[in-house]
């Protein structure tokens, strides 16, 4: 029996990690278009060291906020950078988590615009109520709804990356990839990935180091849930790259890709990319709350929800693919930080 509720934890933990990678740019396709698919063949070899690095990075996080006992990533943040510049790093890590958040509900926005032909705002609407509606049952809704969704977005993944397996999908690099490798772009850009995930990462891997005592689910956990990243970055990258340059312009670009599939695979995407955009959502929102409440804890966390989900609603009027193309690029390098002081920080005795 015991052996397999730590079982169970582990996948929850996996999943939960998955799910909050996940947002609206990587079901999109849109961001690691930007910052793989791009580059081809070396795009490839990105995929590899972000991977590698999920697996490492995620499990020091979560096991040096046990360790520590973090409530939240402000206190793992002034563990990582010292009391005075780790609050420099925590304003950085809200305004993030916020721009981010705001990123996801305007993609879900374009979802139902591009992909359904309705109003932006449904959409939009709609993922708040369901925020809110996971949020009041705290850290189990965001276990609990990540284990419902992840299995699904896995599985989908690896049809479609089944089906659009091949050995030029997979070594491809056309003349236009090869101008973009020129730039030497390629090298920076999973270190930048990881970066950028790691700052929104945070908001949901710190809380559960600290509400999972065993360090050894934590552990396989980070493991599997870094494993399954790199394989739903791979297949991703595989199909988009079969559909290079010809899907450059679009926002959902994995809506193009699998049109190619028929109509039951395309209505089925929509489906799995909303709930992929809504595990990223909940663990941000999240976050932001439980940062907020580390500093003022007699805040109401109902309140506190509902006013982060208004402000959001409002900077996600924004153009989607706008927000993401500008706000990623930036908080992918100021997320660099954190990974470089993760790296070199050391994790205490127990």
């Amino acid at each position: 029996m015991r052996n397999n509720r730590k079982s169970w934890l582990i996948i929850q933990i996996a999943a939960t990690y998955m799910g909050t990678v996940v947002g609206a740019g990587f079901a999109s396709g849109l961001s690691i278009m930007q910052y793989f698919t791009h580059f081809g063949a070396y795009g490839l070899a990105g995929i590899l060291v972000s991977t590698l690095l999920f697996l490492w990075l995620g499990t020091k996080m979560m096991v040096l906020s046990r360790r520590i006992g973090a409530y939240s990533h402000q206190e793992l943040n002034t563990h990582l950078f010292g009391p005075y510049f780790g609050k420099a790093a925590n304003a950085i890590s809200f305004v993030i988590l916020f721009g981010v958040t705001a990123v996801m509900l305007s993609g879900a926005g374009s979802i139902f615009r591009e992909q359904i032909g309705l109003s932006e705002q449904w959409g939009i609407l709609l993922n708040l109520v369901l925020i809110y509606l996971v949020l009041s049952r705290q850290l189990k809704g965001i276990l609990l709804i990540n284990t419902l969704v992840v299995p699904m977005m896995v599985f989908f993944a690896l049809v479609v990356g089944i089906s659009y397996f091949s050995a030029d999908a997979l070594f491809g690099t056309s003349a236009w990839q090869l101008k973009q490798v020129q730039h030497l772009e390629w090298i920076i850009s999973p270190f930048a990935y990881v970066a950028l995930n790691l700052t929104t990462l945070q908001a949901v891997l710190v809380p559960l180091g600290k509400e999972i005592e065993d360090e050894q689910i934590l552990t396989w956990g980070g493991i599997w849930g870094g494993i399954g990243i790199g394989l739903l970055l791979l297949t991703s990258h595989v199909s988009m790259n079969s559909l290079m340059p010809q899907i450059l312009n679009f926002d959902i670009p994995m809506a193009e890709v699998i049109r190619e599939l028929g109509h039951f695979m395309h209505i089925l995407f929509i489906l799995v990319i909303y709930g992929e955009i809504f595990t990223t959502l909940i663990g941000n929102v999240f976050g932001m709350t439980r940062q907020i409440q580390s500093l003022y804890p007699a805040l109401s966390t109902k309140l506190l929800i509902v006013t982060i989900l208004l402000a959001c609603f409002i900077v996600s009027q924004i153009s989607y693919a706008m927000l993401l193309s500008h706000l990623y690029t930036l908080f992918g390098y100021i997320g660099l930080f954190l990974l470089a002081f993760l790296v070199v920080k050391r994790i205490p005795e127990k």
